[in-house]
């Protein structure tokens, strides 16, 4: 081979890896490069850090309009609590459940010494049978009376006697049909059964404890469903109608809540109820809530919530810069949605990662 060959050759395979090179870097840039879209919310891209490092979702601190919120504060409760007790004056024999466990409507809780109320159940059984015998005894008097005094073979007199000892005996079967039911609906109370599906969230009882009439036994909440009540001012107020969805932070965690309705208090406030749905019990009955309640909007820096994370009490961000990935704290604001506000740490258009769907940032 030539030295012009050799020459030819080595210049064409140069010309092939530099366009290759050119293609590689075009088709990096295109993926880096950072857009918002028309609603201003934050585009994921994706980057790649370092020549061994994991890809890594970054976004655009935005410059946008976010709502004036304003933070309520109530407490989250639940939709429905019932704390069961009994009208017997009975001792406690056995207790089924434990604080925390799961109930179904019906099912039986605890169950209370009844042999007095049994014994008395024996005894108008007596009386109901007694009576029954009565009853049917002046039934047949009266009936033959009827006959007689249609052959004209008995007075009237007997006749009208006969008919009042059956209204008589027909009396006091009712009278012992119903002390029978009196008894077995004090009987029922010898058992405590859950009202509704539910956590049992107290125990007031153990075994062999006395229990009074009224004194609570057991207490069962249902948490499928929280109400978050809210004291605000006529000005918050006006706005909200029953029905409307708004924002409510639960113990920091973000949640949907949905007005029940709004009603005047004492004085010049006003509560707002609001409903927040927790099949899956990921809020627990009682903890602290601050009702998200909006009044028109304000321009604001904003980063995603997932691109925020918290060190005690300091806040920050990772922030992308041509010399690497940098941590700096910033301050924060309100949150709207998925977006926090930022309001000092942070420029427009800046870069900050955000965690991936594997945990890592």
């Amino acid at each position: 081979m030539t030295k012009k060959t050799t020459y030819t050759i080595v210049a064409l395979t140069t010309l092939v890896v530099a366009a290759a090179c050119g293609v590689s870097e075009a088709r990096e840039a295109g993926a880096a490069g950072d857009t918002t879209t028309p609603n201003g919310s934050a585009t994921t891209t994706t980057a790649t850090i370092g020549s061994d490092a994991s890809d890594a979702l970054v976004a655009t601190v935005l410059d946008t309009l976010l709502p004036n919120l304003m933070q309520a504060d109530g407490t989250a409760t639940p939709m429905r609590e019932a704390m069961l007790s009994t009208k017997l004056m009975a001792s406690v024999t056995e207790v089924l459940v434990k604080e925390g466990d799961l109930v179904r409507a019906g099912q039986l809780l605890a169950r209370l010494d009844a042999r007095d109320v049994n014994a008395k159940a024996e005894q108008v059984a007596a009386s109901v049978a007694a009576a029954e015998a009565q009853q049917a005894q002046a039934a047949a008097h009266t009936a033959r009376m009827r006959a007689l005094f249609a052959d004209d073979a008995a007075p009237k007199a007997m006749l009208e006697a006969a008919e009042t000892q059956l209204a008589q005996a027909n009396a006091g079967l009712r009278a012992a049909r119903a002390a029978g039911a009196e008894v077995t609906a004090i009987g029922s109370y010898a058992e405590v059964r859950a009202p509704f599906n539910g956590r049992v969230t107290q125990r007031f009882v153990d075994p062999g404890a006395f229990a009074a009439p009224g004194a609570p036994i057991l207490t069962v909440q249902d948490d499928a469903q929280l109400r978050v009540t809210a004291h605000v001012t006529p000005e918050a107020a006006r706005g909200l109608r029953a029905g409307q969805t708004v924002d409510v932070l639960i113990e920091g965690m973000p949640a949907k809540a949905r007005i029940e309705g709004v009603v005047p208090v004492m004085g010049s406030l006003y509560a707002v109820n609001a409903i927040v749905a927790n099949a899956k019990g990921e809020f627990m009955a009682g903890s602290a809530a601050a009702l998200q309640l909006s009044s028109g909007t304000h321009r604001a820096l904003a980063v995603p919530a997932d691109a925020v994370t918290r060190e005690g009490d300091l806040t920050g961000v990772v922030v992308r810069t041509e010399k690497g990935d940098a941590r700096r704290w910033i301050r924060t604001g309100s949150r709207a949605g998925d977006l926090i506000e930022v309001t000092s740490g942070l420029r427009a258009g800046e870069q900050v990662v955000r965690r991936g769907t594997d945990g890592t940032r």
